[in-house]
């Protein structure tokens, strides 16, 4: 009749010394929780003025902000956990072997994930540029971790995996703010070629447009059928370049038109 009693008073001795063993350190580990969760957000903050300081790429930053945040909470779960008793040793391999076999799963993933990192460090490109990459010709929208999304000429979005972006061939046509058009035009031979080039330029230097340094040019290419092709080049802002091209054939056919240039003869 008294094993019940003797059972119960051991299990609540037992739950009592449980109690006093863990309390202390389960209040610890909260307290390190929340002053850890705390800092890292005060640390956070401080990175990312720091970044700020130094004019670094917002996607950049929002991404680097993230990975220390993330990376920092992890050590602090670790921490808290062999606070309370469990053992790190085990709590770190499990975490290893879950990330193996996500990172196996995702190898696809992990490869457009650090193709984003080289392109946010290293800039080949940024939001705005003119870029030909991987047989697709576009401006950039926006760079995001895992893709790249470009806008085309005719309006089409195009999703680029940035793991093939980064180890391809990225032809920026805006890098240095300024393009050139050429545009190749014939004129008969009759004509003095060094007046036609003259008259060209000076309304090509009147157009808001072209760009007066570098100084458009005029060259005579080809010689062919009583006729001379003259290529010309005009240089222009990024921003206004999808139009000089158009703009500088209207100009030459005016120019024509005033000066009486004519075309090569008609082949007979």
């Amino acid at each position: 009749m008294n094993i019940k009693p003797l059972n119960i008073e051991k299990h609540v001795e037992h739950i009592i010394s449980i109690l006093i063993e863990y309390t202390p350190r389960v209040i610890g580990a909260t307290l390190v929780l929340i002053v850890g969760l705390w800092l890292i957000k005060r640390l956070s903050k401080l990175a990312t003025k720091s970044m700020e300081n130094r004019d670094l790429d917002v996607s950049l930053r929002t991404f680097l902000r993230s990975l220390i945040s993330i990376g920092l909470k992890v050590v602090l779960i670790v921490t808290v956990a062999g606070m309370i008793g469990i053992g790190t040793t085990s709590f770190v391999t499990i975490l290893g072997a879950a990330g193996l076999a996500v990172g196996l799963a995702l190898q696809g993933s992990l490869s457009n994930f650090a193709g984003g990192v080289l392109v946010l460090i290293f800039k080949p490109y940024r939001v705005g540029d003119s870029i030909d990459v991987l047989g697709q010709s576009g401006t950039v929208k926006e760079i995001q971790i895992f893709n790249t999304i470009l806008l085309t000429s005719d309006l089409r979005t195009v999703i680029l995996p940035n793991g093939a972006v980064s180890n391809g061939t990225i032809v920026n046509n805006t890098k240095y703010g300024i393009l050139r058009g050429d545009v190749q035009v014939t004129v008969s031979a009759v004509h003095d070629i060094d007046m036609v080039k003259r008259l060209l330029i000076e309304e090509l230097l009147k157009h808001e447009h072209v760009l007066k340094d570098p100084a458009p040019e005029v060259a005579a290419v080809k010689i062919i059928d009583g006729g001379v092709t003259l290529s010309i080049k005009a240089y222009s802002l990024s921003s206004n370049f999808s139009m000089i091209n158009s703009d500088t054939v209207e100009l030459a056919k005016k120019v024509f038109e005033k000066h009486q240039i004519l075309p090569p003869p008609a082949k007979k």
